[in-house]
């Protein structure tokens, strides 16, 4: 992702729905998870998710590859490492949770962060990863955010559980928005990422608390989450 593109998300993550309803989604899987000391957050990027993790007790290092990212999430006070997924400088068993929200996307040889993960995991640690899913979805978006890949469940599901890690949970996110999100990606011609006007964006709110409480989460979505462990 170029470093505008970086500094616009940073801009616009803490009052943009999108945003705003990964971190409570992020913040509902730390209520079901006992706090086990630190947080490793991989492609935290302005640190808006290294942030929910320090809210909910852990202690919380931001891992991010690109400079103009690791220096907003630095600006705002966070513990952050520059690094390559692929080869943390981290030790072995010394996490009790990683987040890799919007990573492994990005990664051509996806199977060595995750290998990374299932390292720095101690054993019973928790992952909790989220990718952009199906290559139906694929359009000028993708290529200007730097991605190589979409995801189905089964291939989301073989690198991670190859890697050592036991699946307890995949789910769909972002599923009643999906049809609008074809359309526009259908006619876009590059990221999408962008403000969004107040009404517009009160109203896609809305839509997407809706998904917390309603039986979609089988139902193809956006993006795709997974909540697993080492073993």
């Amino acid at each position: 992702m170029e470093a505008a593109e970086l500094r616009t998300l940073a801009t616009v993550e803490d009052r943009h729905w999108w945003y705003k309803e990964r971190r409570a989604l992020l913040a509902r899987e730390l209520r079901r998870l006992p706090v086990r000391g630190w947080a490793l957050d991989i492609g935290a990027a302005g640190g808006g998710n290294t942030r929910v993790l320090l809210a909910h007790g852990w202690q919380a290092l931001a891992l991010e590859y690109a400079s103009a990212a690791a220096e907003i999430a630095r600006e705002r006070g966070l513990t952050v490492i520059r690094a390559d997924a692929r080869e943390m400088p981290v030790g072995s068993g010394t996490c009790g949770l990683v987040t890799a929200f919007d990573v492994l996307e990005h990664i051509e040889e996806d199977y060595l962060a995750v290998a990374e993960i299932v390292r720095v995991l101690r054993p019973g640690g928790v992952a909790l990863i989220a990718v952009p899913c199906d290559m139906a979805l694929w359009s000028a978006h993708d290529e200007a955010v730097g991605h190589v890949r979409r995801y189905g469940r089964a291939e989301l599901t073989d690198v991670v559980q190859k890697a050592g890690l036991v699946v307890e949970r995949m789910w769909s996110w972002n599923v009643l928005l999906r049809p609008a999100a074809a359309v526009r990606r259908r006619s876009s011609a590059g990221s999408d990422l962008d403000d969004v006007p107040p009404l517009l964006n009160a109203a896609l709110t809305s839509i997407i608390v809706a998904e917390r409480y309603l039986p979609v989460k089988s139902l193809p979505g956006v993006s795709l989450m997974v909540r697993a462990r080492r073993a």
